[in-house]
């Protein structure tokens, strides 16, 4: 049976170099110059090589054979790398003392398949006994490149060591230089590309088990049985996340009235995400407890002061809570934008902030006055984060501000946006206006009451 040839794969350049073909092998060249260990040419002496693991900085290839041969019938004339460097060779003739040589400068091991297994008789039982030391190996180098060596007559034993975890398989009796060089170079490359696509998958398993999580700690508002309607719109600032350090919730209370919150932590990491629900589900807790006000305020910072990883960390804060009649509200400010309301035959505007609080973690006895607010028949109540109106206008240093975000909401509203489409055009003028991606979080929410409403 031929010997099976390892398809030839391009070898990076962090690999010594722009990759080469390997020299044609010729059969009266004498060895190499370092000693013969085991009946393989050498580069340098055992075990004491410096070279790099799987992916390393292409100082050139060390392999650590692992066979059992006295007579010395493993005689290669020589081994080079991609770049015609001598590949350097361990040799371990047991399984312990292969371990002792399995450093990391190592980059492929070839293993003798016949090869007992540590405290193994050397006999075989079974197909399973037959890959007892390369499943002992495989435990042994999960990072490391592995051929397996079989007899000439014995290829399906070979295929199952492929199978198992190994490389390649090589026939023992059928090798020279050519060959095995090639095959150290494939089974090293092989696992390098084994191990990238293994971390990317892991890396997706990991993005997408997060993505669910995020996903699951954003809220679902309670509004059943209230007339008003809902909008919400969430873009955090960190990549590929689903969740920042702003936080929203909307509840209706069995005495008809509807309480909506919209916060931010200071900073934009998983730790302020974290805290920002946690903020969040004590505040509905809180809520549906039937505090309201200063109280609940007080309550959340201790909240904060509690949960917080640094004292510098606060959170800013925007509480309404609307009469049943949906006709009237109190207003809570700690540190936070006013609510922008617009009304029926008015132009939309800011509510009342003047008597606002400071941000919760601030001040240790702060105070949280709650002001009440005529809404009127129709209207729309929008409670945003700072992210909204922190956006650069153009190629300067201008923000839009509060005032130019008043002006952009009444531009829409003229133009008959309402609900989740003056949201969006919202989020996405803003965007546009800061000249891409907005690096801040950005909550906002909408609530609307309509004439025919209770």
């Amino acid at each position: 049976m031929p010997v099976p040839i390892p398809r030839q794969r391009a070898i990076p350049a962090a690999e010594g170099g722009q990759a080469h073909a390997a020299p044609p092998h010729d059969t009266t060249a004498p060895p190499l110059g370092g000693p013969r260990v085991n009946g393989f040419s050498s580069a340098t002496d055992t075990g004491t090589d410096t070279g790099t693991a799987i992916g390393g900085n292409g100082s050139g290839l060390t392999l650590l054979v692992i066979e059992d041969d006295p007579a010395g019938s493993l005689s290669v004339p020589e081994l080079l790398d991609s770049a015609g460097k001598p590949i350097r060779i361990r040799t371990a003739r047991n399984l312990t003392e292969a371990e002792r040589l399995l450093t990391d400068d190592v980059h492929c091991i070839l293993l003798d398949l016949a090869l007992p297994a540590p405290g193994s008789t050397g006999t075989t039982e079974g197909d399973e006994d037959e890959l007892v030391a390369l499943k002992h190996v495989l435990r042994l180098a999960p990072r490391h490149a592995v051929l397996a060596l079989t007899a000439n007559d014995d290829s399906e034993r070979g295929a199952e060591a492929v199978r198992v975890g190994a490389q390649d398989y090589l026939f023992r009796d059928e090798l020279d230089g050519r060959l095995l060089s090639r095959a150290i170079r494939y089974a090293v490359e092989r696992k390098r590309a084994d191990a990238a696509q293994r971390q990317l998958t892991e890396s997706r398993l990991r993005a997408q088990e997060n993505a669910r999580l995020e996903r699951g700690l954003l809220p679902t508002p309670l509004l059943e049985g209230s007339p008003l309607r809902f909008a919400a719109r969430y873009r955090p600032g960190r990549s590929r996340a689903l969740l920042g350090g702003d936080f929203y919730d909307t509840v209706r209370t069995p005495d008809g009235a509807v309480h909506v919150m919209i916060g931010d932590v200071c900073g934009h990491g998983p730790d302020e995400a974290a805290l920002g629900v946690e903020l969040r589900i004590a505040w509905r807790a809180l809520t549906f407890a039937g505090l309201c006000g200063d109280e609940l305020l007080s309550t959340l910072q201790k909240v904060l002061e509690h949960e917080r990883a640094d004292d510098e960390i606060f959170a800013t804060l925007c509480t309404v809570d609307i009469a049943p009649d949906g006709r009237r509200a109190g207003l809570c400010l700690a540190g936070h934008p006013a609510p922008l309301i617009a009304r029926e035959g008015r132009l939309a505007e800011l509510l009342p902030y003047e008597d606002g609080g400071p941000a919760l973690g601030l001040l240790p006895r702060a105070r949280w006055p709650r002001r009440q607010v005529e809404l009127g028949g129709k209207w729309s109540l929008m409670l945003y984060t700072d992210g909204l109106i922190e956006g650069r206008i153009g190629q300067g240093n201008q923000r839009l501000g509060q005032e130019g975000m008043v002006d952009m909401v009444r531009r829409q509203i003229a133009a008959g946006l309402q609900g989740d489409e003056l949201l969006e055009a919202a989020v996405n003028e803003v965007r546009d206006l800061n000249g891409g991606d907005l690096t801040d979080d950005v909550a906002v929410l909408l609530l609307d009451r309509t004439p025919g409403a209770r």
